[in-house]
């Protein structure tokens, strides 16, 4: 029998102590994403982890043999963020492979640090990696494209979807840093820019036709764009899946990556 209890009390009547739960290899890669979302990659080490698991940093060496490791099966998990169940992938290739890279930019934004390990080539294809691979090929299939023209298409999105996030990454960076944005600096551009120099820029600052879209509108727009470019290439000589076009296809790391759409 137990109930409340001193130090000094008798052991039988002391309540048993706490256990930690059980270390688990996804209870430290959950932990390591934790942190690496509030405080970047470069806090992210076993001996964080460990502390913020409340264990000895030497137990963890039980699950992970490396921190290499670590981040691999951190990447791999938050990809799994971006995977679409197969019968919610809509037939049509542009609504397919929009609906996809929406996710991959809302992913990496949720988790900065994924960007800058995609900058750095820090990982390996892990399993959900090249599921979402096989996701963005399988998105393209109405296209008609062979396999090496997919690959290309894969590569040209993700690599818009990557200047996207790394642009408003940066945006958002320099606005918090300086503390002034468009309309702050309009008097000095306005200035400028009258001189003869800028026949165009100017009448365009001075008629107010000069609006910076929100993040989320530049990115659709560009993505619609880059889209329609895409279409009207498919079958053209030089074009997509043009003799020109066909032969061998090397994948980079950002089409093995999270972005691989």
């Amino acid at each position: 029998m137990t109930g409340p209890s001193t130090p000094d009390s008798p052991v039988w009547t002391r309540n048993p102590p706490s256990r930690r739960p059980a270390l688990t290899r996804e209870a430290i890669v959950a932990a390591a994403i934790e942190i690496g979302d509030t405080e970047g990659l470069a806090a992210i080490s076993i001996r964080r982890i460990a502390a913020h698991l409340g264990a000895r940093a030497m137990s963890l060496y039980t699950h992970i043999d490396r921190k290499e490791d670590l981040l691999d099966l951190m990447a791999d998990e938050v990809i799994s963020e971006i995977l679409v169940a197969d019968a919610e992938l809509p037939a049509d290739w542009r609504e397919a492979i929009t609906r996809i890279t929406r996710l991959e930019r809302q992913v990496l934004l949720r988790h900065p640090w994924l960007t800058e390990m995609i900058g750095f080539q820090r990982f390996s294809p892990g399993p959900n990696r090249l599921h979402h691979l096989e996701q963005c090929l399988k998105a393209l299939d109405g296209l008609g494209l062979d396999g090496p023209s997919a690959i290309r298409v894969v590569g040209a999105v993700t690599h818009y979807m990557l200047g996207c996030v790394i642009r408003e990454a940066s945006d958002a960076d320099l606005h918090r840093d300086r503390c002034g944005g468009h309309d702050e600096k309009l008097p000095y551009l306005l200035a400028l820019t009258e001189g003869p120099e800028f026949p165009r820029l100017g009448p365009l600052l001075r008629a107010g036709s000069f609006v910076k879209p929100s993040p989320e509108q530049r990115f659709e727009q560009g993505l619609e764009w880059l889209l329609d470019g895409i279409e009207a290439s498919v079958g053209k000589p030089g074009g997509l899946g043009g003799p020109a076009h066909r032969g061998r296809t090397t994948l980079d790391s950002s089409q093995t990556g999270t972005g691989d759409s």
